[in-house]
């Protein structure tokens, strides 16, 4: 995706915790919103370490992923990231694969 379309997305992708009529969010106010969308990058973060990817917020409202190579994607929501993290590892993410789950279980005792 370009900049300008991941600029001119929209906000109504279930995964953003975005109060609206018939949804159910605990987030009602920025400060929760932010919290959340911490906690969501913290949690990708711990899983794209494992080949080397970042995740952050791109102006607000989208995300971009980064390689070590300065290679990056920006995306509107979270449930593009596996592709995306995907095209840019050059590898998909198996979280069967036993060498990522013994890393993860490393990591957790780190």
């Amino acid at each position: 995706m370009c900049s300008l379309c991941g600029i001119l997305g929209c906000d109504d992708h279930w995964t953003n915790a975005v109060v609206r009529p018939g949804v159910y969010t605990r987030n009602h106010d920025t400060l929760a919103r932010r919290t959340e969308t911490a906690r969501r990058l913290k949690s990708a973060n711990a899983v794209l370490s494992f080949r080397r990817l970042k995740l952050d917020v791109w102006q607000g409202r989208s995300y971009v992923v980064a390689s070590p190579t300065g290679a990056s994607s920006v995306f509107e929501a979270l449930s593009h990231l596996w592709p995306e993290a995907e095209a840019l590892a050059g590898r998909e993410f198996d979280p069967l694969d036993d060498t990522f789950i013994e890393w993860m279980e490393g990591q957790a005792l780190s």
